[in-house]
């Protein structure tokens, strides 16, 4: 496969799902600074796999993925197993409100394959591709058209299958992940977080908010990764207290970012790649 080739697989897999704070739009930034699957010794590790863009930009040959929403890591699952049969119930779908209503509010009680293709429905015709929960974890997002819909197709799925089988996946909270690496791992971390602010206080995240209390969590649990030889790259916001929680790393501002509008991006968006390991020329805390 040519390098044109190779670079419209990446393009057209990292967009098969959308997702709130997705990667996808600062890829090319990223790339330059993350491993290549060569240079990675063991394991890619994603703890806060979300809509997986960098895992499928970069394609390592062995990972270990994670998510605490259930309803996205059944997607995956479902589409590793079957993609083409996930890509035949979701083209069985009406193309109408009423019937993203049903949906919607239908209970996943199917197969694998169903409970797939019922999620890839939800995400591609919802509002903006909010990924929101009520209380009782029931998905609530409203409608919002079917013009996102069939941008995806069968191919995407193949690819998405493909990449899948190369990676273990697990629906956990992020510290059982992080924890569990050693000497040889690369861990690729986004967690949830709101540019420029301390903590993330709506509940798009499985129907829980990351707290400030939740990003020391996670820079303990890196920082002990560290010492054990794992190396890490994280994406999180700029503020002040949070930047502080990784001393001893590099910080790299994003030039251009997410923003505070989901969608939007923007130049100063208060965001900031913190990595374990020496990229030359930034700031060392």
């Amino acid at each position: 496969m040519d390098k044109i080739d190779k670079h419209l697989q990446k393009s057209t897999i990292t967009n098969f799902l959308r997702y709130p704070g997705s990667k996808r739009r600062m890829l090319e930034f990223l790339e330059q600074y993350l491993p290549t699957p060569s240079t990675i010794v063991s394991r890619y590790v994603e703890p806060f796999l979300g809509g997986g863009a960098v895992f499928f930009m970069i394609q390592p040959k062995q990972a270990l993925l994670s998510d605490i929403n259930p309803d996205l890591i059944d997607l995956y699952l479902g589409i590793r197993q079957s993609p083409m049969e996930v890509w035949e119930r979701y083209c069985a779908f009406d193309c109408s409100k009423d019937e993203y209503r049903r949906v919607r509010e239908t209970k996943p009680c199917g197969s694998l394959v169903d409970c797939a293709a019922r999620i890839l429905y939800l995400n591609r015709t919802c509002f903006k591709g909010m990924w929101r929960h009520n209380k009782r974890g029931e998905f609530n997002v409203g409608y919002g058209g079917q013009a996102r819909r069939w941008v995806i197709n069968a191919d995407n799925l193949v690819m998405v299958a493909r990449s899948l089988h190369r990676a273990e996946l697990r629906c956990c909270d992020f510290e059982e992940i992080v924890y569990e690496c050693q000497a040889g791992d690369f861990i690729f971390a986004d967690p949830p977080y709101r540019p420029g602010e301390k903590e993330q206080t709506n509940d798009h995240y499985a129907g829980r908010r990351f707290t400030f209390r939740d990003h020391c969590r996670l820079a303990s649990a890196l920082q002990s990764a560290k010492k054990h030889g794992a190396e890490w790259a994280l994406t999180t916001s700029a503020h002040p207290e949070i930047v502080a929680l990784f001393g001893g790393n590099q910080v790299t501002m994003i030039p251009r970012g997410t923003g505070r509008r989901p969608g939007i991006t923007v130049a100063n968006s208060g965001e900031v790649l913190i990595t374990s390991y020496h990229i030359g020329g930034e700031k060392q805390l």
